[in-house]
Formats: structure tokens, sequence, C-alpha cells
């Protein structure tokens, strides 16, 4: 049965792995964009509403993308004056408990709180409030689903992972009294 979940925690990671590559990529396109607005503004005294909204969706993109990313590496802030001191074990628990109750609900709520609100945008097919901007603010809206389903899918690898990690260190701790007893 472990091998099942472990098969599952290791296709969403890597999945997460690949979008993530995929993501940091755009990090390159927010620069060049930014970029291109600086030197269009103060060198070449004109201006692009499109350009400037392209910069600030990719930036949003790279964030909501992304989150997924940093949970697999680690990346998210975590306050481990106790943690770092406890076993792998230890560590796995709190983990365990901290996706449980909050990080895999917290997804929940958000996909949620947010259905209705994109929904609504896609309906009108929202635009930019600028004549000028981008015609695709319901796209961008769309991210604040995208970003807690693939946070809820690697806080459910990270679960399993944790879980497999207690199971299997209580299993080798067991044996292990077993045979010197």
């Amino acid at each position: 049965m472990s091998d099942i979940f472990d098969s599952v925690a290791t296709w969403i990671d890597r999945f997460t792995r690949y979008s993530g590559r995929i993501v940091a990529w755009l990090t390159l396109a927010v620069m060049g964009f930014t970029c291109t607005v600086v030197v269009m503004r103060y060198y070449l005294q004109s201006g692009s509403i499109a350009l400037q909204e392209s910069v600030n969706y990719l930036h949003a993109s790279v964030f909501m993308l992304a989150i997924a990313y940093t949970l697999q590496r680690g990346g998210h802030v975590r306050v481990d004056i106790f943690y770092r001191k406890l076993s792998r074990v230890g560590q796995a628990w709190i983990d365990t408990l901290g996706g449980l109750l909050f990080l895999l609900p917290l997804c929940v709520v958000m996909f949620w709180l947010n259905w209705d609100y994109v929904i609504n945008s896609w309906t009108v097919k929202e635009t930019s409030s600028e004549s000028s901007g981008l015609a695709w603010v319901y796209l961008l809206k769309t991210l604040m689903l995208i970003m807690p389903v693939t946070l809820l899918l690697q806080g459910v690898a990270e679960t399993i992972k944790n879980i497999l990690i207690i199971v299997t260190d209580q299993a080798a701790d067991n044996s292990s009294t077993d045979t010197q007893g």
C-alpha cells in the first residue's frame, strides 16, 4: 500500500518540479519586459500600458504558479527554533500535522472563496480598466484557482512523504527493538 502512496507523491513531485522549472523562465520575461518599459519610457519618451500590464501579469504568474515548487524545495518561511532540533520523525510529525490541519484546509478554502470571483470574471470576459490595456484580466484571475490546486497537490505529496517517514522509521525502530530483545 505504501508503494501506491509513494508513487502518487513521486508523480506530484515530478509535476511540481517540471512546472516550477517552466515558471522560473518567466522571470526572464519579466526582466526583459521591465527593461523594455524603462527604455521606452525614459529614452524613447513613449510607453505602453499593455506592456506594463504584461509585467504585472507575468510577475503575478511567477508567484502564484511557483508556490507549490517553493513548498517542495522547503523555501517557505518556517519558525524552526525547535523544529531543527527534532529528529527526522519529529519533523515529519510536525509537517504532517501542519499539512493536515493548516495547509490542505487553507487550499480548499482559498479555492472555494475565489471560485465565484473568477467565474464572474470569465462570464463577462473581464478586461483591463485601461483602454489600451490587456483584454485578459479573467486569465490573470484564474491563477487564483490554479494556485490553491497546485499547492494542495504538493501539500498532499509532502504529507504522504512525511507519513511514510513516520511509518518507515517507526517500523525500523520496532524491528531493531525486536531483534535486540
